[in-house]
């Protein structure tokens, strides 16, 4: 399972979310670096890594990602 992966490379993994109405097509996978450099590492290291090849190749394969989109945000001050 590719979840694992911000975990292994130093990230953290805030949890995957679906919606709760409405289209259901869409999913939203949460995860989060220290920094951008340590996320820049992150995307470098899973190009090599067994695992997320794997997934990639099984998405493409069986069309599972229709698309895949990325934003940066940042929290909120309390």
């Amino acid at each position: 399972m590719i979840a694992p992966l911000p975990v292994k490379y130093g990230g953290t993994d805030h949890g995957t979310f679906l919606p709760h109405e409405g289209p259901n097509n869409v999913a939203v996978w949460l995860f989060s670096f220290p920094s951008l450099g340590e996320y820049e590492r992150y995307r470098t290291a899973v190009k090599q890594d067994e695992v997320a090849v794997a997934a990639w190749r099984f998405a493409e394969e069986t069309r599972y990602v229709v698309s895949f989109e990325r934003s940066f945000m940042r929290p909120l001050p309390d």
